[in-house]
Protein backbone atom coordinates (compact mmCIF):
# COMPACT_ATOMS: atom_id res chain seq x y z
CA UNK A 1 0.00 0.00 0.00
CA UNK A 2 2.61 2.39 1.51
CA UNK A 3 6.26 3.05 1.33
CA UNK A 4 7.47 2.08 4.81
CA UNK A 5 9.53 4.88 6.43
CA UNK A 6 9.69 8.59 6.95
CA UNK A 7 12.12 9.42 4.38
CA UNK A 8 10.87 12.51 2.50
CA UNK A 9 12.44 10.41 -1.13
CA UNK A 10 10.01 7.89 -0.17
CA UNK A 11 6.92 10.15 1.42
CA UNK A 12 6.97 11.99 -1.72
CA UNK A 13 7.14 9.13 -4.25
CA UNK A 14 3.62 9.02 -2.83
CA UNK A 15 2.22 11.83 -4.70
CA UNK A 16 1.74 10.28 -8.03
CA UNK A 17 -0.21 7.57 -6.13
CA UNK A 18 -2.16 10.12 -4.30
CA UNK A 19 -3.36 12.56 -7.23
CA UNK A 20 -4.36 9.45 -8.88
CA UNK A 21 -6.76 8.42 -6.09
CA UNK A 22 -8.02 12.08 -5.67
CA UNK A 23 -8.88 12.83 -9.32
CA UNK A 24 -11.18 9.26 -9.33
CA UNK A 25 -12.93 10.76 -6.28
CA UNK A 26 -13.50 13.82 -7.06
CA UNK A 27 -13.06 14.59 -11.30
CA UNK A 28 -11.35 17.37 -10.33
CA UNK A 29 -7.42 18.08 -11.25
CA UNK A 30 -7.47 21.21 -9.30
CA UNK A 31 -9.50 19.71 -6.26
CA UNK A 32 -7.57 16.44 -6.59
CA UNK A 33 -4.05 18.76 -6.23
CA UNK A 34 -5.53 20.71 -3.37
CA UNK A 35 -6.41 17.82 -1.15
CA UNK A 36 -3.09 15.72 -1.68
CA UNK A 37 -0.93 18.99 -0.95
CA UNK A 38 -3.51 19.08 2.25
CA UNK A 39 -2.39 15.69 2.86
CA UNK A 40 0.88 15.76 2.91
CA UNK A 41 1.07 19.27 5.04
CA UNK A 42 -1.07 17.40 7.46
CA UNK A 43 2.03 14.01 7.60
CA UNK A 44 4.82 17.05 7.81
CA UNK A 45 2.48 18.95 10.70
CA UNK A 46 3.32 15.62 13.08
CA UNK A 47 5.98 15.67 15.00
CA UNK A 48 8.98 13.55 14.42
CA UNK A 49 8.18 10.75 16.92
CA UNK A 50 4.67 10.34 15.61
CA UNK A 51 5.71 10.26 12.48
CA UNK A 52 8.16 7.26 13.21
CA UNK A 53 5.01 5.20 14.98
CA UNK A 54 3.47 5.23 11.48
CA UNK A 55 4.68 1.43 10.29
CA UNK A 56 3.02 2.87 6.52
CA UNK A 57 3.05 6.55 5.52
CA UNK A 58 1.58 5.59 2.62
CA UNK A 59 -1.38 4.17 4.11
CA UNK A 60 -2.05 6.82 6.22
CA UNK A 61 -1.52 9.26 3.46
CA UNK A 62 -4.03 7.34 1.28
CA UNK A 63 -6.60 6.91 4.57
CA UNK A 64 -6.15 11.29 5.19
CA UNK A 65 -6.45 11.98 1.83
CA UNK A 66 -9.62 9.68 1.13
CA UNK A 67 -11.04 11.14 4.40
CA UNK A 68 -10.23 15.14 2.84
CA UNK A 69 -11.96 13.94 -0.54
CA UNK A 70 -14.98 12.18 1.03
CA UNK A 71 -15.52 15.82 2.77
CA UNK A 72 -14.91 17.45 -0.18
CA UNK A 73 -17.63 15.05 -1.48
CA UNK A 74 -20.23 15.95 0.98
CA UNK A 75 -19.79 19.76 0.39
CA UNK A 76 -19.50 19.69 -3.66
CA UNK A 77 -23.13 18.74 -3.42
CA UNK A 78 -24.28 22.20 -2.16
CA UNK A 79 -21.32 23.90 -4.58
CA UNK A 80 -22.82 22.17 -7.57
CA UNK A 81 -26.29 23.30 -6.91
CA UNK A 82 -24.97 26.36 -7.42
CA UNK A 83 -22.88 26.00 -10.44
CA UNK A 84 -24.36 27.31 -13.83
CA UNK A 85 -25.72 24.34 -16.00
CA UNK A 86 -23.90 21.20 -15.73
CA UNK A 87 -20.88 19.97 -14.11
CA UNK A 88 -19.10 18.01 -15.76
CA UNK A 89 -15.64 16.27 -14.79
CA UNK A 90 -12.68 17.90 -15.51
CA UNK A 91 -11.46 16.49 -18.85
CA UNK A 92 -7.47 15.26 -18.88
CA UNK A 93 -5.08 15.53 -22.15
CA UNK A 94 -2.73 12.75 -23.59
CA UNK A 95 0.44 15.03 -23.42
CA UNK A 96 2.22 12.54 -25.95
CA UNK A 97 -0.23 13.59 -28.39
CA UNK A 98 0.94 17.08 -28.12
CA UNK A 99 4.58 16.79 -27.53
CA UNK A 100 5.84 16.64 -31.52
CA UNK A 101 4.45 20.37 -31.80
CA UNK A 102 7.33 21.37 -29.56
CA UNK A 103 4.43 23.22 -27.27
CA UNK A 104 4.50 20.75 -23.86
CA UNK A 105 7.55 22.20 -21.40
CA UNK A 106 9.32 19.02 -20.80
CA UNK A 107 11.69 21.10 -18.22
CA UNK A 108 8.91 22.56 -16.30
CA UNK A 109 7.28 21.59 -12.96
CA UNK A 110 5.07 18.21 -13.37
CA UNK A 111 1.57 19.32 -14.11
CA UNK A 112 -1.14 17.00 -11.86
CA UNK A 113 -2.86 15.74 -14.74
CA UNK A 114 0.63 14.48 -16.18
CA UNK A 115 0.81 12.09 -13.06
CA UNK A 116 -2.93 10.68 -13.56
CA UNK A 117 -3.10 6.92 -14.99
CA UNK A 118 -5.29 6.97 -18.77
CA UNK A 119 -7.45 3.75 -17.90
CA UNK A 120 -10.95 2.84 -18.17
CA UNK A 121 -11.47 4.57 -14.59
CA UNK A 122 -11.06 7.90 -16.14
CA UNK A 123 -12.89 7.68 -18.78
CA UNK A 124 -15.52 10.74 -18.74
CA UNK A 125 -18.46 7.97 -19.22
CA UNK A 126 -17.15 6.11 -16.37
CA UNK A 127 -16.50 9.51 -14.21
CA UNK A 128 -20.19 10.40 -14.78
CA UNK A 129 -21.26 7.86 -13.26
CA UNK A 130 -18.99 8.22 -10.09
CA UNK A 131 -20.84 11.17 -9.99
CA UNK A 132 -24.32 9.71 -9.43
CA UNK A 133 -23.11 7.89 -6.34
CA UNK A 134 -23.52 9.24 -2.87
CA UNK A 135 -19.81 10.79 -1.73
CA UNK A 136 -20.01 7.25 0.68
CA UNK A 137 -20.30 4.73 -1.98
CA UNK A 138 -17.88 6.44 -4.02
CA UNK A 139 -15.12 6.40 -1.85
CA UNK A 140 -15.60 2.96 -1.09
CA UNK A 141 -15.51 1.80 -4.59
CA UNK A 142 -13.49 3.30 -6.10
CA UNK A 143 -11.18 2.41 -3.14
CA UNK A 144 -11.92 -1.01 -3.52
CA UNK A 145 -12.70 -1.49 -7.13
CA UNK A 146 -10.13 0.98 -8.42
CA UNK A 147 -7.37 0.56 -6.71
CA UNK A 148 -7.98 -2.62 -4.45
CA UNK A 149 -7.49 -1.54 -0.98
CA UNK A 150 -9.07 -3.75 1.63
CA UNK A 151 -12.19 -2.86 3.01
CA UNK A 152 -10.66 -3.11 6.71
CA UNK A 153 -8.56 -0.09 5.78
CA UNK A 154 -11.56 1.83 3.70
CA UNK A 155 -13.49 1.60 7.08
CA UNK A 156 -10.99 3.74 8.38
CA UNK A 157 -11.63 5.87 5.90
CA UNK A 158 -15.09 6.27 6.21
CA UNK A 159 -15.39 5.22 9.34
CA UNK A 160 -18.01 2.17 8.83
CA UNK A 161 -17.29 -1.14 9.34
CA UNK A 162 -15.71 -3.41 6.82
CA UNK A 163 -19.60 -4.99 6.19
CA UNK A 164 -21.08 -1.47 6.05
CA UNK A 165 -17.94 -0.52 3.05
CA UNK A 166 -18.85 -3.58 1.21
CA UNK A 167 -22.39 -2.85 0.87
CA UNK A 168 -21.73 0.45 -0.22
CA UNK A 169 -19.10 -1.01 -2.77
CA UNK A 170 -21.59 -3.23 -3.99
CA UNK A 171 -24.50 -1.08 -4.25
CA UNK A 172 -22.03 1.20 -6.17
CA UNK A 173 -21.16 -1.50 -8.56
CA UNK A 174 -24.37 -2.03 -9.30
CA UNK A 175 -24.80 1.52 -10.71
CA UNK A 176 -21.82 0.81 -12.42
CA UNK A 177 -22.92 -2.41 -13.99
CA UNK A 178 -26.21 -0.19 -15.72
CA UNK A 179 -24.48 2.65 -16.78
CA UNK A 180 -21.21 1.14 -17.69
CA UNK A 181 -20.46 0.20 -22.09
CA UNK A 182 -17.17 -1.49 -23.07
CA UNK A 183 -14.84 0.88 -24.79
CA UNK A 184 -13.58 -0.31 -28.03
CA UNK A 185 -10.89 2.74 -28.99
CA UNK A 186 -10.35 1.70 -32.46
CA UNK A 187 -14.01 1.58 -33.17
CA UNK A 188 -14.52 4.83 -31.54
CA UNK A 189 -11.70 6.51 -33.07
CA UNK A 190 -13.26 5.77 -36.78
CA UNK A 191 -16.43 7.18 -35.65
CA UNK A 192 -15.29 10.05 -33.94
CA UNK A 193 -13.22 11.04 -36.70
CA UNK A 194 -16.54 11.02 -38.99
CA UNK A 195 -17.98 13.57 -36.85
CA UNK A 196 -15.14 15.65 -37.00
CA UNK A 197 -15.50 15.56 -40.94
CA UNK A 198 -19.00 16.07 -40.85
CA UNK A 199 -19.01 19.47 -38.47
CA UNK A 200 -16.76 21.07 -40.31
CA UNK A 201 -18.96 20.29 -43.41
CA UNK A 202 -21.38 21.59 -41.82
CA UNK A 203 -23.79 18.23 -42.55
CA UNK A 204 -26.54 18.17 -40.82
CA UNK A 205 -27.56 15.13 -42.49
CA UNK A 206 -24.23 12.86 -41.78
CA UNK A 207 -24.12 14.35 -38.24
CA UNK A 208 -27.31 12.71 -37.53
CA UNK A 209 -26.51 9.36 -39.25
CA UNK A 210 -23.38 9.13 -36.88
CA UNK A 211 -25.61 10.53 -33.90
CA UNK A 212 -28.22 7.78 -32.03
CA UNK A 213 -31.62 8.99 -32.13
CA UNK A 214 -31.42 9.24 -28.54
CA UNK A 215 -28.36 10.87 -27.80
CA UNK A 216 -27.62 13.16 -25.33
CA UNK A 217 -25.34 16.30 -25.39
CA UNK A 218 -24.23 17.74 -22.20
CA UNK A 219 -22.17 20.96 -22.12
CA UNK A 220 -20.01 22.66 -18.94
CA UNK A 221 -19.66 26.52 -19.30
CA UNK A 222 -19.81 27.11 -15.93
CA UNK A 223 -21.15 30.18 -16.35
CA UNK A 224 -18.05 31.63 -17.50
CA UNK A 225 -18.26 30.96 -21.59
CA UNK A 226 -21.73 30.38 -23.25
CA UNK A 227 -23.59 27.25 -23.51
CA UNK A 228 -26.37 24.97 -23.35
CA UNK A 229 -27.57 24.98 -19.68
CA UNK A 230 -29.62 22.21 -20.41
CA UNK A 231 -29.04 18.81 -22.09
CA UNK A 232 -29.60 18.52 -25.74
CA UNK A 233 -31.26 15.26 -26.32
CA UNK A 234 -31.89 13.69 -29.73
CA UNK A 235 -29.76 13.17 -32.56
CA UNK A 236 -31.27 15.51 -35.04
CA UNK A 237 -31.67 18.64 -32.62
CA UNK A 238 -27.70 18.03 -31.64
CA UNK A 239 -27.05 18.15 -34.99
CA UNK A 240 -28.50 21.17 -35.46
CA UNK A 241 -27.22 22.52 -32.89
CA UNK A 242 -23.09 21.49 -33.62
CA UNK A 243 -23.61 23.33 -37.09
CA UNK A 244 -24.95 26.20 -35.64
CA UNK A 245 -21.67 26.57 -33.17
CA UNK A 246 -19.93 26.42 -35.98
CA UNK A 247 -21.53 29.12 -37.97
CA UNK A 248 -21.10 31.64 -34.30
CA UNK A 249 -17.31 30.43 -34.36
CA UNK A 250 -15.48 31.08 -37.66
CA UNK A 251 -11.85 30.03 -37.74
CA UNK A 252 -12.47 27.07 -34.75
CA UNK A 253 -9.99 24.23 -35.66
CA UNK A 254 -10.76 21.04 -34.72
CA UNK A 255 -8.43 18.14 -33.34
CA UNK A 256 -8.73 14.48 -32.66
CA UNK A 257 -7.13 13.89 -29.82
CA UNK A 258 -7.52 11.58 -27.00
CA UNK A 259 -9.55 12.95 -23.80
CA UNK A 260 -9.13 10.90 -21.09
CA UNK A 261 -7.59 7.67 -22.54
CA UNK A 262 -10.44 7.61 -25.13
CA UNK A 263 -10.59 9.61 -28.59
CA UNK A 264 -12.24 12.88 -28.51
CA UNK A 265 -12.22 16.16 -30.07
CA UNK A 266 -10.95 19.01 -28.96
CA UNK A 267 -11.61 22.53 -30.55
CA UNK A 268 -9.42 25.38 -30.46
CA UNK A 269 -9.17 28.86 -31.94
CA UNK A 270 -5.77 30.69 -32.62
CA UNK A 271 -4.02 28.05 -30.57
CA UNK A 272 -6.20 28.45 -27.80
CA UNK A 273 -8.17 25.47 -27.00
CA UNK A 274 -12.21 26.38 -26.59
CA UNK A 275 -13.85 23.13 -26.20
CA UNK A 276 -12.90 19.62 -25.37
CA UNK A 277 -15.40 17.17 -26.66
CA UNK A 278 -15.82 13.03 -24.89
CA UNK A 279 -18.01 10.77 -26.80
CA UNK A 280 -19.64 7.11 -25.87
CA UNK A 281 -19.93 5.35 -28.96
CA UNK A 282 -22.15 2.33 -28.89
CA UNK A 283 -23.04 -0.13 -32.20
CA UNK A 284 -21.17 2.53 -34.18
CA UNK A 285 -22.91 5.51 -33.34
CA UNK A 286 -22.49 8.33 -30.54
CA UNK A 287 -24.68 7.38 -27.88
CA UNK A 288 -23.53 10.67 -25.33
CA UNK A 289 -21.69 13.68 -26.08
CA UNK A 290 -19.65 15.37 -22.94
CA UNK A 291 -18.41 19.08 -23.71
CA UNK A 292 -16.58 20.85 -21.51
CA UNK A 293 -15.77 24.90 -22.27
CA UNK A 294 -15.60 26.11 -18.61
CA UNK A 295 -11.74 27.51 -19.05
CA UNK A 296 -11.06 26.83 -15.73
CA UNK A 297 -11.48 23.33 -16.41
CA UNK A 298 -9.29 23.36 -19.21
CA UNK A 299 -6.22 24.16 -17.59
CA UNK A 300 -3.87 21.38 -18.41
CA UNK A 301 -4.97 21.81 -22.00
CA UNK A 302 -3.45 25.09 -22.55
CA UNK A 303 -0.24 24.86 -22.44
CA UNK A 304 -0.55 22.51 -25.31
CA UNK A 305 -2.07 23.64 -27.75
CA UNK A 306 -0.60 26.15 -30.63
Amino acid sequence: MGTAGTSTDGIAGERRHLINVAYRLLGSVTEAEDAVQDAFARWYGLPRGRQEEILSPGAWLTTVTGRICLDLLRSARARRERYVGAWLPEPLPDRTEWDHAGSANPTGPADPADQIVLDESVTMAFLVVLESMTPAERVAFVLHDVFRYPFTEIADVLGRTPAACKQLAASARRRVSVARAPVTATGQAGVVKHVKEAWEAKDIAALVGLLDPAAVMTADGGGKVGTVLRPVEGGARIAQYMVAMADKAPGLELLERSVNGVPGLVAQRAGVVMTVASFDVCDGRVTRIWAVRNPEKLRPWHDMAG
